[in-house]
């Protein structure tokens, strides 16, 4: 389990990310994953958000039931550095991993311009009140 202020590593989230996209595609519900695995639905979920990491048998169980190879997971998965750009594609994939990240990411590209930049503004402006709600707490 992460301590409170540390995230998820780019690997779980990758990974995570791969098992929720493989699930859906093949019309798994999280409880028929996790079932075929023995692990309970709300585990799963945190696998999917890359908050709680896979095990090597637990992987390999889930390529099993969802008909891929455990390398499959992994596809995709850039070379982990550290300068801005790195930072910026860790921050869509973590957005990425989370159901209303996927949702957003399918609903605003078909809004007006407008209200695309009125989401943002509304986002910067919710992300600052809660970076001064934890500072005060």
């Amino acid at each position: 389990m992460l301590a409170a202020d540390q995230e998820p590593h780019l690997v779980d989230v990758h990974v995570g990310g791969r098992i929720r996209m493989r699930r859906k595609a093949l019309g798994l519900s999280q409880t028929q994953l996790a079932d075929s695995v023995g692990i309970t639905f709300q585990q799963l979920q945190k696998y999917e958000r890359g908050t709680n990491r896979v095990s090597a048998s637990k992987l390999y169980g889930m390529a099993v039931t969802l008909q891929t190879s455990v390398a499959w997971f992994f596809e995709g998965m850039p070379p982990l550095e550290t300068d801005d750009g790195d930072r910026r594609a860790m921050a869509v994939r973590r957005f990425m991993a989370t159901e209303e990240g996927v949702e957003l990411a399918s609903l605003v590209p078909q809004l007006p311009m407008a209200q695309r930049l009125q989401i943002l503004a509304l986002a910067k402006t919710l992300s600052v009140d809660n970076d001064d709600d934890r500072a005060a707490g």
